[in-house]
């Protein structure tokens, strides 16, 4: 139950300086503070650079120098269907503030309209009985009275005029329904720089998993070149009676072990190429004939200073987006709290009216009215501090939420730090195995050809190559793919404009 007052023009006026005298005028809900402890510096801190030059998180993808990255990058930015969608959300977001906040300047309407109408004759008889006095009447004629008070006749209505409307924010709560927009819209940019983030790094991750699996693809067709060299030697030499069929089958079974690795790693590439077609706004079957021909894994080296963990806060547009989702929940917080207090709207109506068309130009036809309008709820059965609480509880939520993306933003950068160092110190290794497992191969094949040896030790010493490579191969993946989670925990790439360079 709300109950409205009508006052005095001149108290009108005055009510807005009065409630600034007696109260703040405005309600001031608090905004909580995220209680996260950042370290002061990464535990897995990377080696000092030799520049100290902040790394370049902008664009990113340029460290890797490969053009044809920096190409699928340029058109997933200007085509990609989820970019387009994060883009029309801003566009929605900007749209409702100026329908949510239209109550803050003077509505002026107009109204025009005709009427023609007929009133029943039956009212006729019964505003007569109300008239006249019954026990006069000795027949059942209608009341002249009746007749000249219009009823029972057809009857024109002309009216013409406009209606204006002003509310008073006198405790702020447009003011804070616009500070909540205004939020809205700032996450929704924040969003869209999320999606982006995300999307180049699996447009990279997928262009580096493409080129790692053709890599693996390329190694196993050289093992299965030359081990189709070695099947031949080996029935050359059991044919010559220089060696066992032994020899023979272990050659035989040795290749159709490699052959057998092929069409996973073909499924692979053809996977990746569908998902990078998508990922550039295109279907699958066009990928680019460019992605198609073998490259190497792109490799890029983490130059310069990776920063602070505070820095963290201002680079990652999901922690941003996460704050300004706090800024609009506690804004409506305050939207909610002014409902308890009393709203003030000036209005104002100013027309013509008649019986015939020619009345609207006639000055009898002016009608006017003009006041204020007080209302304030008196019992509402607890409705509006409900929904205050509605309000605390959804801020609850977005605190935790954004405490929670700032925790988890430390964790993907403290992981990729790790992930990087450990992987370098692994490919390090491996590369060290496949130099001492090509030795093998060839002391191995010697000592065969020697007949020193069995060919179960050529076998052993090809197949452990091949695994040695191919762990390679993927170890050169995963390196590549840890620099860019690395760049994409630090929130690169999410300033990027227009088509990078």
């Amino acid at each position: 139950m709300h109950r409205t007052l009508t006052v005095s023009p001149l108290l009108a006026w005055a009510l807005p300086l009065l409630f600034c005298l007696v109260a703040s005028c405005t309600v001031t809900p608090k905004q909580p503070v995220a209680s996260v402890t950042l370290p002061e510096a990464w535990s897995e801190q990377p080696e000092p650079a030799t520049s100290v030059q902040p790394v370049e998180l902008a664009r990113w993808w340029n460290t890797f120098q490969d053009p044809r990255l920096r190409a699928l990058i340029e058109r997933g930015i200007s085509q990609n269907r989820d970019i387009r969608e994060a883009t029309a959300r801003i566009q929605e977001a900007r749209a409702s503030r100026l329908v949510t906040l239209a109550p803050r300047w003077p509505r002026l309407g107009s109204a025009t309209s005709y009427t023609r109408s007929l009133s029943s004759r039956t009212t006729t008889s019964l505003s007569s009985n109300f008239l006249d006095d019954e026990s006069t009447r000795t027949d059942n004629s209608e009341s002249p009275v009746g007749t000249s008070l219009g009823f029972g006749q057809e009857r024109n209505f002309y009216q013409i005029g406009l209606d204006a409307s002003w509310e008073i924010d006198l405790f702020g709560r447009l003011r804070w329904a616009e500070q909540a927009l205004s939020a809205d819209i700032s996450a929704a940019e924040e969003h869209r720089r999320t999606v982006l983030v995300a999307l180049l790094a699996e447009i990279a991750r997928n262009y580096i998993t493409l080129r790692g699996a053709q890599q693996r693809l390329r190694i196993a067709e050289q093992h299965i070149e030359a081990q189709q060299d070695s099947v031949e030697v080996t029935q050359s030499r059991y044919q010559a009676g220089l060696t066992s069929a032994l020899d023979a089958a272990e050659a035989e079974a040795l290749l159709a072990n490699i052959r057998a690795q092929v069409p996973p790693l073909q499924t692979t590439v053809k996977r990746t190429l569908h998902r990078l077609s998508v990922l550039v706004g295109e279907p699958p079957s066009t990928f680019p004939s460019s992605l198609s021909q073998d490259h190497p894994i792109p490799q890029a080296d983490l130059a310069g200073d990776i920063g602070l963990p505070s820095e963290l806060l201002r680079r990652r547009p999901d922690i941003r987006q996460a704050e300004r989702e706090l800024e609009a929940a506690t804004a409506r917080v305050g939207v909610a709290t002014t409902d308890l207090f009393p709203r003030l709207t000036l209005t104002g109506r100013l027309g013509t009216q008649g019986l015939d068309v020619t009345d609207l130009a006639k000055r009898a036809g002016l009608s006017w009215a003009t006041g204020p309008a007080l209302s304030w709820p008196v019992f509402d059965a607890g409705r509006i501090r409900a929904a205050i609480k509605v309000q605390d509880a959804r801020q609850a939520q977005a605190l935790a939420r954004y405490e929670q993306v700032i925790l988890t933003g430390l964790e993907e950068v403290e992981n990729a730090l790790v992930a990087y160092g450990k992987e370098q110190v692994r490919q390090q290794w491996l590369t060290a195995s496949v130099a001492a497992h090509t030795e093998a191969v060839e002391i191995a094949t010697d000592r065969y050809l020697s007949g020193l040896e069995n060919y179960l030790s050529v076998a052993l010493a090809r197949r452990a190559l091949h695994t040695a490579q191919d762990a390679s191969a993927q170890s050169q993946t995963a390196l590549a793919s840890h620099v860019v989670a690395l760049y994409t925990a630090l929130g690169g790439g999410w300033d990027t404009t227009g088509s990078p360079s």
